[in-house]
C-alpha cells in the first residue's frame, strides 16, 4: 500500500510540474545547434510534432516538423520516467526555440510495455494536450519497433519482454507501409509457443530478443540491435501519418493500453 500511494504521488507532481513548467513559465529562447537546423513547414504532413516514448526504461523524447526531425534526446537513465520525463519535454522545446502552444500534435506510445513508463508518458500527454490545447495520439510500440526494422521482404515478428516467461508479440509482411497494418495484432504469447512459430527468412526485431538470441531457430534474420528499442522519432513519425490518415482520439479517454492486468491486479480475490 505505501508503494502504491508513492507511485500516485509520483505522478501527481509530474501533472504539476508539466503544468507549470510547460504552461505557466516562459521558455527562454536560445540559439538552435548547428546540427538542429531551422525547421521547415514541409507538405501536407507539416504538423509540429512532440513525441513521447515511455514504454521501455530507456525511454526518449522527440521533435518533428512535417518530415523533418528537429531533435531526440534520451531520458535521464539515472531517474524514474516521472521524473525525468517533464525536465526531457521542457528542455527539447527550449532547443528549438518552440513555445509549448507551437506543438499541434501530441504523439506518445501508449503500450504494451513498462505499467509505470506507459501510465507516465500517457499522463504527460493528456496533461500537456490540455493545457496546450494540442490534438493527441496514441501508438502501439510493437508497430514504432518494425517500423524500425530493415527488412524488405518476408515477414518480421516485433516482440517486447512481457514477463513470466512470454512475449508481447506481432506480426507484419515487409517491406513495412508508412502505416503498418500487422498480419497478427499485438498479443501475448508463451516464448517457447513463439520460437516453435519461426520459419526460416523471418525477420526479429525488438527488446524481448534479450536472452533469446542463442535460441532462435536457423535462418532467422535478426535485425541490428540498435534497432530494438522502440525512439520517439518513430513515434512522432507514426502518429503524424495515423493522425493525416485520419485518426482521432479522445483525450478524455485516452489510457495506456496493457495488454493484461498487472501481478498485483491479478492476485487480488474477487468480493
Amino acid at each position: 500500500m505505501t508503494h502504491r500511494i508513492a507511485g500516485l504521488q509520483q505522478f501527481q507532481l509530474l501533472s504539476a510540474e508539466l503544468y507549470a513548467i510547460l504552461v505557466h513559465r516562459p521558455l527562454a529562447l536560445v540559439p538552435l545547434g548547428s546540427h538542429v537546423g531551422r525547421y521547415i513547414r514541409n507538405g501536407d504532413i507539416g504538423m509540429r510534432v512532440l513525441a513521447l516514448e515511455t514504454s521501455t526504461r530507456h525511454g526518449s523524447v522527440a521533435a518533428c516538423d512535417g518530415r523533418d526531425l528537429l531533435l531526440e534526446i534520451d531520458l535521464d537513465e539515472r531517474q524514474q520516467t516521472a521524473q525525468s520525463l517533464a525536465p526531457a519535454m521542457q528542455a527539447i522545446l527550449k532547443r528549438i526555440n518552440w513555445q509549448p502552444r507551437d506543438v499541434e500534435l501530441l504523439a506518445v506510445t501508449g503500450g504494451p510495455g513498462s505499467f509505470t513508463g506507459l501510465r507516465a508518458g500517457v499522463t504527460a500527454a493528456k496533461v500537456f494536450a490540455y493545457a496546450c490545447g494540442c490534438q493527441v495520439i496514441a501508438v502501439d510500440a510493437l508497430d514504432v519497433i518494425a517500423l524500425q526494422s530493415e527488412a524488405t521482404a518476408g515477414f518480421i515478428w516485433s516482440v517486447v519482454n512481457a514477463q513470466r516467461k512470454q512475449l508481447f508479440t506481432a506480426q507484419f509482411a515487409a517491406p513495412i507501409a508508412v502505416v503498418p497494418a500487422p498480419l497478427q495484432p499485438t498479443r501475448i504469447m508463451d516464448r517457447s509457443a513463439w520460437l516453435e512459430s519461426l520459419s526460416a527468412g523471418t525477420t526479429v526485431i525488438g527488446t524481448g530478443l534479450v536472452d533469446l538470441t542463442d535460441q532462435l531457430p536457423a535462418g532467422i534474420v535478426v535485425s541490428s540491435e540498435d534497432r530494438w528499442r522502440p525512439r520517439a522519432a518513430t513515434v512522432a513519425s507514426l502518429g503524424s501519418q495515423l493522425f493525416a490518415a485520419g485518426r482521432r482520439q479522445d483525450l478524455w479517454t485516452l489510457v495506456p493500453q496493457y495488454f493484461r492486468k498487472s501481478y498485483a491486479e491479478e492476485k487480488l480475490k474477487p468480493n
